[in-house]
C-alpha cells in the first residue's frame, strides 16, 4: 500500500476499492510495523488535542509572546451566537477554529503541527466545524485525518511545507490542501475528487508569501490560517459538485515548489519583507523587543 505520488496513491485506491484513509491507514501500520489498532489510536490522541486547542482560547483566554493576537476566536463566535454572522455557522466556526488554535500555538501551548505549527489552525478549524455541523462521527473525522495526512505526506516527501524554503503557500498551502481532501471524503467524495480538491486548494493559494511581523508565528499567521480553512470548504464544496480541476495534483505540487523557489529570501520567513517591513510591523517590533 506505499505510494510515492498522487498518481500512484489514486491506482491503489482504484485497484483495491478503497478510500483514501484506507490506503493511508494500511500505509503507516506497515511502514511503522504497529498493529492497524494502535494506528487509530494515534490518530484520536491527535485529534483530541486538535480540539482542545479549537476550544480552550474561547474559554481561557491566553496572551500571546508578542502580544500581537489573543481573543480573535471569542470575537467571532461572539458575533455568531448573535446572529449577525455574514458567512453562516459553518464558516463562521471554521474560522473561529482555526483563529483559536493559532492563539494557542502563540501562547506557547499544545498543538498539533498539521503540517507546519504555523499552519496548525487549517485542518482542525476545518474538521471540528463539519463535526459540529453535519452531527459526523467520530469516526468519519478520523478517516479525515489519514486523509489529509495522505496528502500532507506527498507534499513533503515531493516539495516542502516549509515557509523558509517557499513561502506561505508551503505551509497553509498545504495545509488548505490536506483540510480539503479530509473535508472531501469525509463528506462522501471520491478519491479523485479529494484529490481535484487539494489540487484546487494549492493552486488558489499560489505565491502567498511568509512575512511574520517580528519573526512571531502570530501575525498575519493567524488570519492566513483563516484563509486556508475557507479555500479548504470552498474546494471540496466545488469537487463535490463535480467540479473538476484539469491539473493533476502531482504537478500542482511541483508547481508550488518551482513557485517557491522563485519568492525573493525576503518573502521566506526572514520577516525582511512583506507585512513584517511596513512601517507599523517595524514600529510593533521595537515595542516587542524594546529597541528603537
Amino acid at each position: 500500500m506505499d505510494f510515492i505520488s498522487g498518481s500512484e496513491l489514486l491506482k491503489l485506491c482504484e485497484e483495491n476499492h478503497c478510500r483514501i484513509s484506507e490506503v493511508m491507514r494500511k500505509r503507516e501500520a506497515s511502514e511503522f510495523g504497529a498493529d492497524p489498532e494502535e494506528t487509530i489510536s494515534r490518530m484520536k490522541e491527535a485529534y483530541r488535542i486538535m480540539k482542545e486547542a479549537c476550544h480552550k482560547p474561547l474559554d481561557e483566554p491566553v496572551a500571546s509572546i508578542g502580544g500581537l493576537i489573543g481573543g480573535e476566536a471569542a470575537k467571532v463566535r461572539n458575533r455568531r451566537r448573535s446572529g449577525k454572522s455574514i458567512c453562516g455557522s459553518m464558516l463562521s466556526k471554521a474560522i473561529t477554529y482555526s483563529l483559536a488554535v493559532l492563539e494557542i500555538n502563540a501562547s506557547m501551548g499544545l498543538i498539533v503541527a498539521a503540517p507546519t505549527a504555523g499552519s496548525s489552525g487549517v485542518l482542525p478549524g476545518l474538521l471540528l466545524a463539519l463535526e459540529e455541523e453535519f452531527s459526523l462521527d467520530h469516526e468519519q473525522i478520523i478517516d479525515g485525518l489519514f486523509t489529509a495526512s495522505a496528502v500532507g505526506y506527498l507534499i513533503m516527501r515531493n516539495a516542502t511545507v516549509a515557509g523558509a524554503q517557499a513561502g506561505c503557500q508551503a505551509e497553509v498551502g498545504a495545509a488548505s490542501a490536506m483540510a480539503a481532501a479530509a473535508a472531501t471524503e469525509i463528506m462522501g467524495g471520491t478519491p479523485k475528487q479529494c484529490m481535484d480538491a487539494a489540487s484546487s486548494a494549492i493552486v488558489n493559494l499560489l505565491g502567498l508569501v511568509c512575512d511574520p511581523v517580528a519573526g512571531l508565528v502570530e501575525y498575519p499567521c493567524q488570519s492566513r490560517n483563516v484563509l486556508g480553512a475557507s479555500n479548504a470548504l470552498v474546494c471540496a464544496e466545488m469537487a463535490l459538485s463535480g467540479v473538476e480541476q484539469f491539473i493533476p495534483f502531482d504537478q500542482t505540487v511541483d508547481t508550488m515548489m518551482m513557485v517557491g523557489r522563485s519568492i525573493p529570501f525576503e518573502l521566506r520567513e526572514t520577516s525582511l519583507g512583506g507585512c513584517a517591513a511596513t512601517e507599523a510591523a517595524c514600529r510593533k517590533t521595537c515595542e516587542i523587543f524594546k529597541t528603537k
